[in-house]
């Protein structure tokens, strides 16, 4: 199995969409003993480049933030009330142990909800929402709030650390998309001991999961000029029960990963990521996606006069929970796969679509 050291500390660091500067710190401390160059910008994303010279240009993209909450309203008695960042189902969030990432620590809670005993029995099969809740730091009001440093907008986190299961499985808070940042970066440390002739440019992007105009992949791809990019996320592992492959296709975790086809995805990337997985022995599936893949590859493609751009997904059971389950030889497999396709790479190399 994988050395899980690396994947752990990543996993564990708080960093919700807008405030992933912890996680982004491990992602750049272990990339700077792996890369040639490595730089942060403006919005927090950050970059490691292997043979910077080299041609073409691949970028590989994960990105890096996570969902949470956000402090929005400090009442009397000290009780947090909070939004969303990023998407949540509520009924998950009831009783969960937090983290508010307070200005100069990190200071724990519960969420709260009124027993099921006060609840009016016509109320009770109603699914909880957000504004039914609040979060309880054990404090006895709103000045003692205060003196913990907790202020309206402060994020928070589950507390939710890193699990091993059976066999291979992890489960954490942070999977999506923390994997994907985990897997970019190995590939290039496995392209680092030996350079290919493509330079290749690994990159945490940031606030992917409430970037609808495209967040830090968009300015990430804007600032780097990649003539290729493959992008590392998760996907929906369809070996749970009431799932519908008919829609979502069969995906299970330990299967390998997801390579996706479709219109949002480069025909001629596909293409070499199946040959390459092929050759290779990589064990994977596919996955159609008839108009937009939800991921940073959407934003990707478009920047500039447009990148090809290919999808890896990893598989994964419960997704937006406090646990999401994946399998480490998933993961390895995704980096034997780009470690595989960047050597592919020539500066001959042409995805121009005829």
């Amino acid at each position: 199995m994988t050395d899980l050291g690396f994947l752990e500390r990543l996993l564990n660091a708080p960093g919700p969409s807008g405030f992933e500067v912890r996680a982004a710190r491990v992602w750049r401390e272990e990339a700077q003993a792996i890369a040639e160059e490595v730089h942060a910008d403006s919005h927090g994303n950050t970059a490691a480049v292997v043979n910077p010279g080299g041609r073409p240009r691949l970028m590989l993209a994960g990105h890096i933030d996570e969902i949470g909450l956000m402090i929005t309203h400090v009442d009397e008695r000290g009780y947090l009330h909070f939004d969303e960042i990023g998407g949540w189902d509520a009924e998950v969030l009831v009783g969960q142990r937090v983290r508010v990432l307070a200005r100069d620590r990190e200071v724990p809670g519960v969420v709260g909800k009124k027993p099921i005993h006060l609840i009016k029995k016509e109320e009770r099969d109603k699914a909880s929402r957000v504004r039914d809740l609040w979060i309880d730091v054990g404090t006895l009001g709103a000045d003692e709030v205060r003196a913990f440093g907790i202020r309206v907008g402060d994020p928070v986190v589950l507390d939710a650390p890193l699990l091993r299961l059976a066999g291979d499985r992890i489960v954490c808070r942070s999977v999506d998309d923390r994997v994907g940042a985990y897997v970019v970066l190995e590939a290039l440390r496995r392209l680092a001991a030996d350079r290919p002739s493509a330079a290749v440019m690994a990159v945490a992007t940031v606030q992917e999961e409430i970037s609808y105009h495209g967040g830090g992949a968009q300015t990430s791809a804007f600032a780097l000029e990649p003539d290729v990019a493959l992008v590392v996320d998760v996907t929906f592992s369809t070996d749970v029960p009431d799932v519908d492959k008919k829609e979502l296709g069969d995906h299970r975790i330990g299967g390998g990963p997801v390579l996706t086809r479709g219109s949002a995805a480069h025909p001629l990337v596909f293409e070499l990521l199946a040959e390459v997985a092929a050759e290779a022995g990589i064990e994977h599936t596919i996955q159609a996606a008839a108009r937009s893949t939800r991921t940073d590859a959407d934003v990707i493609r478009w920047t500039r006069s447009g990148v090809p751009t290919g999808l890896i997904s990893i598989p994964n059971r419960y997704m937006h929970t406090p646990n999401e389950m994946v399998s480490v030889s998933d993961l390895d497999r995704a980096i034997r796969l780009i470690d595989a396709f960047a050597r592919r790479l020539t500066p001959e190399t042409d995805f121009t679509i005829r």
